[in-house]
């Protein structure tokens, strides 16, 4: 797989712009310690988050649009929360309270990739299974990207590997899949979405082999990656 014809790139944000396995060991440090400020809480809240996040996965096979809000109804009914209650976890926790941390974890050779895109005039936007806007002013990314895709966009209304969020970049990019490069880091759900759209994919993370792999490449860097596009 070459990335010759490639014109713009859409980014995954979580895992991808920047490393999840620290951001996850400070968050989990914060939940720990939360019973000793919350006693009466915090069961409540780990309850409340683990379904949420379990109702994601679930969610993930639908082939229809899914209602605004499935997730969030799904959670509360498998967790026996209300609705309210899982609202303001998942908003306390997995949108507030990470921002602080997310510019620790930074991806590596992330500004070497972008500068890349932007000398050979290559389009960068994002699409993430959650609201991206916020993270990437935390990242110091504000404004670098267009467009900046939820998989719970009215437009979308589909989670991961569904091809709706990949199909709409192109639509507003007006390129055709095989001209839109997919960067995530989960070859489950980036990948996979990929090739449902049609679109060429680079799983990058730690310990990825650097080769090509059942219709993606993989790359153990985005500095890596930065080199194959600045030679392509």
């Amino acid at each position: 797989m070459n990335f010759t014809r490639v014109r713009a790139v859409l980014f995954d944000l979580d895992g991808t712009l920047y490393r999840q396995a620290p951001l996850r060991a400070l968050m989990a440090l914060e939940l720990a310690v939360l019973p000793l400020y919350r006693p009466f809480g915090a069961r409540l809240e780990w309850r409340a988050l683990q379904a949420f996040r379990h109702a994601q996965e679930r969610l993930r096979g639908a082939v229809d649009a899914l209602p605004p809000g499935t997730q969030l109804e799904l959670a509360a009914a498998d967790s026996g929360l209300p609705v309210a209650r899982v609202r303001t976890a998942v908003d306390e926790w997995i949108m507030s309270r990470p921002l602080k941390y997310l510019p620790l974890c930074r991806a590596t050779g992330l500004g070497a990739l972008l500068g890349t895109l932007d000398r050979a005039g290559l389009r960068a936007g994002v699409l993430s299974d959650y609201p991206a806007d916020t993270k990437l002013k935390a990242l110091g990314l504000a404004d670098r990207f267009s467009p900046v895709l939820c998989s719970t966009d009215p437009e979308i209304a589909a989670f991961k590997p569904s091809p709706r969020g990949y199909l709409r970049a192109c639509e507003i990019w007006r390129l055709e899949p095989v001209e839109v490069l997919f960067v995530g880091d989960r070859a489950e759900v980036d990948a996979a979405g990929a090739a449902a759209a049609g679109m060429p994919c680079a799983i990058v993370g730690p310990g990825r082999s650097g080769s090509e792999t059942a219709g993606y490449r993989t790359f153990r860097s985005l500095e890596r990656l930065s080199r194959v596009l600045d030679n392509r």
